[in-house]
């Protein structure tokens, strides 16, 4: 080998090597963007109860990250390319890192977290002051510290999560476009799919591994290592009970930092590798295409623009399913943000177990669905309009077996005062609220009194619940009529009480009663019926998305699938958690009371009224999108079909003849093949 192909070898073997390095570190990066995608997700309802703050700001600070990504979308999309674009990248997984860290920050400035209690760890050991003290003294609210209620101005510091998840939004921006654009501009074009697809896992495995890290930190209480955690008198299902959420926004702030880092030593272009230097068609070729390329640029995007932005407006198929894109992303977010609060007050579990189970059962089979729909798609060739037909069938299928999730149902917890009568008890059947619903319709301030507790002197306003022998719970000891305590922390014991009617000693325990059995084996149906619908609706997107680029012309693909995005982002992304999550508050049957007085986070929700929210909403709007969807069938169906077949056929033979010249050149490198004639001569 003469000296000359053995430096083109050298260098084109160590473009390769760069090449995969940079696939390595931007799989990283995507790993570690979805890890913090997908634990700000999940700590979404701890967040709600360590600021004490409705939903509907909760879904506020969720679409705060949307946000953060329109800000710089436009710079991005037009600007980007031009840039040193593996840096870019490097800035924004560090701006990532910086996001997370401000979303970590107000644990270390509010203090410790205290929770709503009657118990002090005081009283918890010396006297039964927080019991029914009997000289018939009614306390409606806790005596204000004005102190205290200078101290919760702390509680606004949610807005430095707000401003960490828009940072962490901002830092995102460049990592997706940039990446596959620079994997697109110097890969070889047969390894760009693949290289793709790999890029694609990371977004699958950066969600497992956030939902297992949120599982985990939702075990440890919030203030680790500076209480006692002995004298808690919570459990992980109570829903006064906060995770250590700001361990686990650390250690995303760490791994954002770390794969910044490989970046910054990346070069600004890579020279593409050749498998011929010395073909005079390959020289032709690129001499033509830098060309085009230039004159492209000479013409500006002002020109372009406008032009482009007018064909993709009176491109029906674009814009209905643009509209389809809207309804189910919205449908999707409302899901997805949701679904950890929604399945706790359904079936009585703690955040730990209920965000683990959903990384369980959610991300393999949506991982399975993407893989085993872009095999089918290759493998069979399926043609645009087939590819709609499927996506419809498939989408109308899962969207069906959603509503299976009526059957799948528990009630509330039977609460005296709130839920039940104070003569209730739980029947060897699960409690239905129609039981007692016309006598206890909603929490009001003299139904929790009875004449068990009147002579009690109890706060009523303070949620400290308790689960008495028969099976009803109450709002505190002093409102179940006990009058004295065994034991402390978790383990105390209370007895002599009053209100509670039983064959027994009359006591109860700290704590929620546990719902029935059957909410347990009806929590696994969920669960089993949520791996058939991701698996569905993971199977459609494939073919749903080769529609949306197969209705755009070449040249408008790239501005179409950006306005595409950014229609999803500001019609979808951002109002959706907002208002969701304030027809969310609407269905709240008790707000803890903050020191001041003023109402906090949701203690306990009427989960009839919070299951057909939150299922027939999304319902509602993914059945809007089938409309649309109609009529994108009735267009396609107008089309010339041989036009596409003919056309498929066209990319298929050019692509093969692709491979054969490629294979071709790999094993015949010599200087004879003199020109594009004699090359398809010898082929």
């Amino acid at each position: 080998m003469g000296e000359t192909e053995k430096r083109v070898a050298t260098h084109g073997g160590g473009c390769f090597s760069k090449m995969k390095m940079f696939l390595l570190s931007l799989t990283m990066a995507y790993v570690a963007k979805s890890l913090s995608g997908a634990y700000m997700n999940s700590m979404l309802t701890q967040i709600e109860r360590q600021f004490n703050i409705p939903t509907s700001i909760v879904g506020l600070i969720n679409g705060s990250f949307e946000i953060g990504n329109l800000l710089l979308v436009i710079f991005v999309s037009y600007f980007g390319t031009k840039l040193h674009r593996p840096i870019v990248i490097g800035v924004g997984c560090a701006v990532m890192g910086l996001g997370c860290f401000l979303i970590s920050l107000p644990h270390f400035l509010m203090g410790r977290y205290d929770y709503e209690k009657t118990i002090s760890p005081a009283s918890n050991l010396s006297s039964n002051s927080f019991l029914c003290s009997g000289d018939g003294t009614q306390t409606l609210t806790p005596p204000h510290d004005p102190k205290e209620c200078v101290k919760e101005v702390k509680s606004l510091m949610w807005i430095y999560v707000m401003i960490g998840n828009l940072i962490r939004g901002i830092g995102e921006t460049p990592i997706m476009p940039l990446g596959i654009s620079y994997i697109e501009d110097f890969a070889k074009s047969e390894n760009s799919p693949l290289y793709i697809g790999i890029l694609e896992t990371g977004k699958i495995v950066g969600p497992l591994i956030g939902l297992l890290l949120a599982s985990f930190c939702a075990t440890i209480y919030v203030d680790t290592g500076s209480v006692n955690t002995d004298d808690l008198t919570i459990t992980p299902t109570d829903t006064r009970w906060v995770g250590a959420w700001w361990i686990g926004f650390l250690i995303c702030a760490g791994v954002n930092v770390l794969t910044s880092i490989p970046f910054f030593f990346f070069p600004k272009t890579l020279q593409k590798k050749r498998l011929k230097v010395n073909v005079d068609v390959t020289k032709s070729d690129r001499e033509e295409k830098h060309q085009r390329k230039t004159k492209e640029e000479k013409r500006g995007i002002t020109k372009d623009f406008l032009p482009f932005m007018k064909s993709l407006f009176c491109n029906p198929i674009y814009i209905l399913f643009s509209l389809i894109s809207v309804l189910q992303v919205n449908a999707f977010i409302i899901s997805f943000t949701f679904m950890p609060k929604f399945l706790e007050q359904q079936y009585g579990k703690s955040a730990a177990e209920i965000i683990f189970l959903i990384g369980l059962y959610s991300l393999p089979p949506i991982c399975i669905g993407y893989l085993i729909g872009g095999l089918i798609m290759k493998k069979f060739k399926i043609t645009v309009k087939k590819a709609a037909y499927i996506a419809f069938c498939l989408s109308l299928t899962e969207y069906l077996l959603c509503f299976l999730n009526y059957m799948w149902t528990c009630d509330n917890f039977p609460v005296a005062g709130l839920t039940a009568s104070y003569e209730h008890e739980r029947p060897h059947r699960p409690w239905s609220p129609e039981d007692h619903r016309i006598q206890q319709p909603l929490y009001v301030e003299n139904m929790v009194l009875d004449d068990c507790n009147t002579r009690c002197n109890c706060l009523t306003k303070t949620w400290d619940p308790v689960c008495g022998e028969n099976g009803l719970a109450y709002m505190s000891a002093c409102l179940a009529g006990c009058e004295k305590s065994v034991g402390t922390g978790i383990n105390m014991v209370f007895q002599n009480c009053s209100c509670i009617q039983s064959s027994g000693n009359s006591s109860a325990v700290l704590g929620l009663c546990e719902k029935d059995p059957d909410c347990t084996i009806k929590l696994q149906y969920y669960f089993i019926m949520a791996v058939f619908g991701c698996f569905i609706y993971s199977l459609a997107a494939i073919p749903g998305y080769m529609v949306l680029l197969r209705c755009i012309k070449s040249e408008e693909k790239s501005l179409g699938v950006g306005l595409h995005a950014f229609c999803m982002r500001i019609f979808g992304g951002i109002p959706a958690p907002i208002y969701f999550g304030a027809l969310i508050d609407r269905t709240c049957l008790y707000w803890g009371i903050m020191k001041c007085g003023e109402p906090g986070a949701c203690r306990m929700y009427d989960i009839n009224e919070f299951r057909n929210i939150y299922i027939g909403v999304p319902a509602a709007l993914r059945g809007l999108s089938y409309l649309p969807a109609v009529f994108i069938l009735i267009l396609m169906r107008k089309r010339q079909q041989p036009e596409d077949i003919d056309s498929s056929e066209t990319e298929l033979a050019e692509m093969k003849l692709t491979e054969k010249e490629n294979e071709y050149m790999d094993v015949h490198r010599s200087p004879e093949v003199e020109n594009d004639g004699e090359l398809k001569t010898k082929l």
